[in-house]
């Protein structure tokens, strides 16, 4: 399975956590050990989207996929 497969499985397993929360989460691509990401939804003007980004997504995204070295988020 490709990386980017890999990285779209893992977010599969986190957005309904994020939906649970009115928001959501896009996969934009994969460069260089970086996934950048789009929040949506709630998540993305909500204060807590750095713990979000950082705690739960960069988290589960570099425990299970070694390449992934960070996650960005882009924005709008």
């Amino acid at each position: 399975m490709e990386t980017v497969d890999r990285i779209k499985e893992v977010l599969d397993t986190i957005r309904p956590f994020l939906e649970s929360d009115g928001g959501d989460v896009e996969f934009v691509r994969f460069e260089d050990g970086s996934v950048y990401l789009k929040l949506l939804g709630a998540c993305s003007n909500c204060n807590l989207s750095d713990m979000t980004l950082e705690g739960v997504i960069q988290e589960a995204l570099t425990f299970e996929i070694p390449e992934v070295i960070k996650v960005v988020n882009i924005g709008e």
